[in-house]
């Protein structure tokens, strides 16, 4: 009984239930789902947002947010592609230089946080609408084309190959990396207690020492060199460079992390969960366009599960307080 407990009272357990409830019911109604074309493709899709999933936990563990991350996700290929398709430079030398600007853009949005004390929410917003439009200038609102480019570094962040009728894309075993090492600097080391500290309880964490503020603006920079690099692997996929690209992606994402039990207001934040949150809204949007349901009603499915996952969440967590 009190292991039982000690499972119910753990953050993932509750998306844990809703991905294999989920994963039952679509099976049920379409035997396609589990076939192994309908599993590969959807493993495809996941990568991209899933990274930046993975960065927005360590982010609101801390206690901030980023609303920028779907304006960095398109302005980073579109600099990356401008700098090759122009002749200024390889596209390997395109790749740093797009992540080098988001390394500035995540700085910029840590100190703005940290040193201002301007909330990251106006922060993140402002940068949004100031990258989305320096991408739409840049290019007149029209995408730039990838398709005649070849280079080594395609393969590395998009190749793909076969493990039988199982096709497996090089971006996916890269968002299994992120998520092992992100686990386990935020479980298993020094940094992790920080980045929870800094969301618990600030004052707190500064008295005991925990450089709160550089934590943070650090958090500011990886969410936006990876959001950076999701979009560099999307453009390589689908061959093209859109400056709208991304665009609400900061919202799903957020629901990703939350329906995986990171707090909303920081201090707990959990890798697994967010994988786990990340691989139900994914596969819902998969699993209901399989079985007849119009993809328009997806946003409703979103609002229904988040809804339910934080009601639970609060009252898994208030039992667990009352030793109940």
């Amino acid at each position: 009984m009190a292991l039982l407990q000690r499972l119910v009272s753990k953050p993932e357990f509750g998306p844990f239930i809703l991905l294999f409830g989920e994963m039952v019911v679509f099976t049920i109604m379409s035997p396609a789902f589990l076939s192994v074309g309908n599993i590969s493709n959807s493993l495809a899709f996941i990568p991209e947002l899933g990274m930046i999933a993975l960065g927005m936990t360590m982010l609101m563990t801390s206690g901030e947010f980023d609303l920028s991350v779907g304006a960095v996700f398109g302005f980073a290929p579109i600099m990356m592609w401008t700098i090759y398709n122009t002749g200024f430079a390889s596209l390997e030398v395109g790749f740093v230089l797009a992540m080098a600007i988001s390394v500035v853009i995540g700085l910029a949005n840590g100190l703005f946080v940290t040193r201002l004390k301007i909330p990251s929410f106006l922060v993140t917003l402002g940068m949004q609408l100031l990258i989305r439009g320096i991408a739409l200038y840049i290019t007149d609102g029209f995408p730039q084309g990838t398709w005649n480019a070849q280079s080594p570094l395609m393969d590395a962040i998009v190749g793909d190959f076969y493990v039988g009728e199982f096709r497996v894309f090089a971006s996916l075993l890269w968002f299994i990396l992120f998520a092992l090492i992100l686990g386990y600097v935020l479980t298993q080391t020094k940094v992790g207690n920080w980045i929870q500290a800094a969301g618990g309880s600030p004052v707190s964490a500064r008295a005991r020492g925990v450089r709160v503020d550089r934590t943070k603006i650090a958090l500011f920079i990886l969410m936006s060199i990876i959001a950076a690099y999701a979009g560099v692997t999307s453009s390589i996929r689908v061959s093209a460079a859109n400056p709208n690209s991304g665009t609400g992606y900061e919202l799903e994402v957020i629901a990703m992390v939350v329906i995986g039990g990171t707090a909303l207001n920081g201090g707990r934040g959990t890798i697994i969960g967010t994988v786990l949150g990340v691989l139900i809204l994914r596969l819902m949007r998969n699993g209901i366009v399989l079985v007849g349901v119009p993809g328009l009603a997806y946003n409703i499915f979103i609002g229904a599960i988040i809804l339910g996952m934080m009601s639970i969440h609060s009252i898994v967590e208030r039992r667990t307080r009352s030793g109940s």
